[in-house]
């Protein structure tokens, strides 16, 4: 398609419900005030909206789902373009690559993949969309097995500030692949993205729950069993403050409750006993310690893993904030319990530990900007402003958690698990800031894209 068979798009306005739908985020508390919004369903009508802005003088702001919308900065003025581009998964089973047009979810991959035995490096629910988890790292529970999620990617379709479409992969443009793995964004309209599957045979996944009276031996045992943890698990512990709302389980929503969830993967037939193992050898001492509210996990195909999480599928306002964590010994939880833990006063709904090292370390050649985490674990702690609960009261605990653990924080993040543009960031140091500010520079002259760049991604103003 040449430069004259782009088509005219028509950009919706606030008070209409195309406007509505366009604008439409995961987290209310961070909605989205474009001037102009709207919903491209095919490259063409991407490159349409873009070429339109341009000649509208307006800045030019993408997203999928809505998931990071708290994440990144305000949608604010200019145009708001929502891919959810036509085509659906393609997986090519003898290459274990899959692509997908943006705007695809991950309970799509999951469902294609499936058939083939093969799964991706996901998130942790079905409805989170695949382009902005991917390119802002990705901490799957497969992640001490395959690596940051972001290493997987192997091509990036996107549509530049001239309304053209390019393509980057290792042949064709590596420098912007590498910086479209990480770099914060500020790049174009991605369109399409191809990444690597790997072979699954069943996981043992799921959740085990109990009274939060119980959290300090929890806690040390889950510590100390994920000090020498396999590759193949993945796991997080959380301390919850659920509401009783429809749902969430009574037994759940009768106190605080401490959690401990995630993945244990057999890659074939033959080493579901294994995971089995491994899964008992981190349970069974867990279960010695407390009789559990709720037990959930279960030997299951791929998709059970979407479940395990237990995420929220409706849009809900959220306010919090995220850490990468250099250790957690005996001090830092007892900082971690005395902020978040069953007696704190903490208004958030979860407060939690994600399990790193394994792949998540290792450095990956074939990776982008962002290619590993150097942290032991991963916190994130967020809730809603509901009832008695302000922002103002979440906001200030935020501040308490992260000097309560400042002893431990290692200064940067993860983009994908960030939960808030006004919290420090700092995924990149001076010297990849700079290199990917080059590939922006080049790729986006005018910076028509400069308001999608993560804060902190970005070496110059």
């Amino acid at each position: 398609m040449n430069r004259h068979d782009v088509p005219r798009t028509v950009f919706a306005a606030p008070g209409t419900a195309a406007y509505d739908e366009a604008t439409a985020v995961f987290n209310l508390a961070a909605p989205a005030r474009p001037e102009r919004a709207v919903i491209a369903r095919s490259v063409a009508e991407v490159r349409a909206a873009v070429r339109e802005a341009a000649t509208l003088g307006l800045p030019v702001r993408v997203h999928t789902t809505g998931h990071a919308s708290g994440a990144r900065p305000a949608v604010d003025g200019g145009l708001l373009v929502r891919t959810r581009l036509d085509g659906g998964v393609v997986v090519d089973a003898e290459r274990r690559i899959a692509r997908v047009p943006a705007g695809t979810t991950w309970g799509e991959v999951v469902a294609a993949a499936a058939p083939h035995g093969l799964t991706a490096a996901h998130g942790s629910a079905a409805h989170v969309g695949v382009v902005g988890y991917l390119l802002g790292g990705g901490v799957s529970y497969y992640g001490r097995h395959t690596g940051l999620a972001a290493n997987s990617v192997l091509a990036v379709e996107l549509v530049t500030a001239d309304g053209e479409s390019v393509r980057a992969d290792a042949d064709s443009d590596p420098d912007l692949l590498w910086a479209l793995r990480g770099g914060g964004g500020g790049f174009g309209v991605v369109t399409a993205v191809e990444f690597e599957l790997f072979p699954v045979a069943k996981v043992v996944t799921g959740g085990t729950y109990w009274s939060a009276a119980h959290a300090r031996p929890l806690l040390t045992a889950w510590r100390d069993w994920a000090a020498a943890a396999p590759r193949r698990a993945t796991t997080s512990l959380r301390v919850m403050n659920l509401p009783p709302v429809p749902g969430v389980p009574p037994a759940l929503a009768a106190g605080p409750v401490i959690c401990v969830d995630g993945a244990v993967f057999a890659a074939t037939a033959d080493d579901v006993a294994d995971a089995r193992h491994d899964a008992e050898d981190l349970l069974a001492p867990l279960r010695g310690i407390a009789e559990p509210l709720m037990d959930t996990w279960a030997l299951t195909d791929a998709a059970g893993v979407l479940d395990a999480h237990m995420d929220p599928a409706d849009p809900v306002p959220f306010i919090g904030d995220h850490l990468l964590l250099a250790d957690l010994g005996d001090d830092a939880v007892d900082a971690f319990l005395g902020v978040c833990g069953e007696n704190s006063g903490s208004p958030l709904v979860v407060a939690t530990l994600r399990q790193l090292g394994g792949a998540f370390a290792d450095a990956d050649p074939r990776g982008g900007v962002l290619n590993q985490v150097d942290a032991a674990y991963a916190y994130m702690g967020s809730g809603p402003p509901f009832g008695p609960v302000t922002p103002a009261d979440l906001e200030k605990h935020c501040a308490v958690v992260r000097a309560a653990l400042e002893p431990w924080n290692t200064g940067r993040t993860v983009p994908s698990l960030v939960e808030g543009a006004d919290r420090p960031q700092g995924h990149l140091d001076a010297g990849a800031a700079a290199a990917v500010d080059r590939v922006r520079a080049r790729i986006d002259p005018r910076r028509r894209f400069a308001g999608d760049i993560a804060p902190g991604a970005a070496a110059v103003g």
